[in-house]
């Protein structure tokens, strides 16, 4: 885990006030035998819309990481994963929230994509293609391409 927090747009007003709530974030990343990666942009009328970030979303109440990235991957894609390899977190610093992302890698899934809230998506490989990208997302090609460095 990287201990940094991203602070993303610093000159912008937090909307929250000085105490700001931690929210949790389950994201997959749903990774190819060919080794692309999924990519989805973020739909009309959420923050940062047109953004593309890995898939996912907050936990709910009780819920664990792994709960709600299952329920979060059936809900906005459609499909059903298999086993969740927890990697990193990142707290990330938005003007709208405080985020902690829980980054967790996913190699098989059942179902078709199907894109329930209008994004868009897209099989990457490094360097993405897609832009923009989301602040969040940044960390994690950073982070995939020193494993393939490495």
């Amino acid at each position: 885990m990287n201990d940094q927090v991203l602070v993303v747009d610093a000159s912008h007003n937090r909307t929250d006030g000085p105490v700001r709530p931690v929210i949790e974030v389950a994201v997959g990343l749903l990774i190819a035998p060919s080794g692309e990666f999924l990519l989805t942009s973020r739909p009309q009328g959420k923050v940062y819309s047109g953004y593309w970030e890995f898939p996912g979303g907050k936990l709910e109440a009780g819920e664990s990481i792994e709960q709600a990235l299952r329920r979060e991957l059936q809900e906005e894609i459609g499909v059903h994963i298999g086993a969740i390899h927890t990697w990193k977190e990142k707290l990330v610093d938005y003007p709208h929230a405080l985020v902690r992302l829980h980054f967790c890698k996913v190699f098989k899934w059942t179902g078709v994509l199907q894109m329930r809230e209008g994004q868009r998506f897209t099989w990457e490989r490094l360097p993405v293609r897609c832009a923009p990208v989301l602040p969040g997302t940044v960390p994690v090609l950073e982070w995939l391409t020193a494993e393939q460095a490495g």
